[in-house]
């Protein structure tokens, strides 16, 4: 990138957030922070209203706007690939609010290159396995994303009607810290009034949802990114657990306690993490042969000196040849 290129990249940075740290300019244009200096001292002399507070960063004076910049055809390209993914991977609220910002990025394309940006939308597909796929559709189409996200900028309680593994509801208040998606769907972290901890909500079994408006401080809380320090703290000396379970004869039963399941089409690969295997075996005896142990080996020893000392128990004799 030549410098006049980074100097108009740099400024659309400036104009993108309140506040930027020299440093964080400098790890996306892969310079010096000498150089990050003498680049927002040309843009000062070319007339733009940066202001600067030791220690914090830079920052454009309020009232200046950079004209509208063209994107470039890699940066158009990027997004329509991106809104793929949203497709498939966020609610309905979140795709309409993308789909209109698409357009706009449209707009602003010359000719040609929506012709290009058109031949590319029809070579582009996503392909996604819902762990609920065969199943009925979901009881909540919408997952409140957009809500959501809006509670976690402003820093508002949230009431929800929530629904648990049982299917039991109930109704919270929430203090958002942010959304995450694993296990094939967005969850929400948050400090639930109710149980006095933070909880993981699934996005889609949240039946209703309203901004109380209500804020609270950001202080009040630790980030997303120390709760999830934490629970890897906490999961430390548990072991990871991985099963595969016949889906025919699970008759739709719930598998509590998993941490993430793939529909593998005729079986369901379910995650666990636990801290006693021997505990998990005897849980695991009323599936029969409906469940295979992926890993560990230990389950799968834990299990048979299970049947074995029932089978002993019952005068049937050892699963397995011995020298008894």
């Amino acid at each position: 990138m030549n410098r006049i290129d980074r100097l108009t990249a740099i400024l659309i940075h400036l104009q993108s957030q309140k506040i930027v740290k020299a440093e964080e300019i400098a790890d996306r244009f892969e310079i010096s922070t000498r150089t990050v200096y003498r680049d927002v001292k040309a843009l000062m002399e070319a007339g733009v209203p940066i202001g600067s507070e030791a220690g914090t960063g830079y920052f454009i004076v309020d009232g200046y706007h950079l004209p509208p910049v063209m994107f470039t055809q890699d940066e158009a390209g990027a997004m329509l690939v991106a809104g793929k993914l949203v497709d498939k991977l966020t609610d309905k609220s979140v795709r309409q609010a993308y789909t209109s910002a698409l357009h706009k990025i449209k707009s602003v394309l010359d000719a040609n290159e929506k012709d290009r940006l058109q031949s590319l939308d029809a070579s582009v597909e996503v392909f996604l396995r819902s762990r609920s796929e065969g199943n009925a559709p979901s009881e909540f189409p919408d997952h409140f994303m957009t809500a959501i996200q809006r509670a976690v900028a402003a820093r508002t309680v949230l009431k929800i009607t929530y629904t648990n593994q049982q299917g039991e509801s109930s109704r919270r208040e929430v203090e958002p810290l942010g959304v995450t998606y694993y296990a094939m769907g967005w969850h929400l972290i948050a400090w639930c009034k109710l149980r006095q901890e933070y909880r993981d909500f699934r996005s889609d079994r949240i039946r209703d949802l309203v901004d109380t408006g209500q804020s609270f401080g950001k202080k009040d809380h630790i980030s997303l990114r120390e709760y999830f320090e934490t629970v890897a703290r906490e999961n430390r000396g548990m072991t990871p657990v991985i099963l595969l379970f016949d889906k025919a004869r699970l008759r739709g039963r719930p598998l509590y306690g998993s941490v993430r399941e793939t529909d593998l089409g005729d079986r369901i690969r379910a995650e666990f993490m636990m801290d006693n295997l021997e505990s998990m075996a005897r849980w695991l005896l009323m599936y029969g042969t409906a469940v295979e142990v992926e890993s560990p080996e230990e389950l799968k020893h834990a299990l048979v000196k299970l049947v074995e000392e029932l089978k002993e128990h019952h005068g049937v004799g050892s699963v397995v040849g011995s020298d008894r």
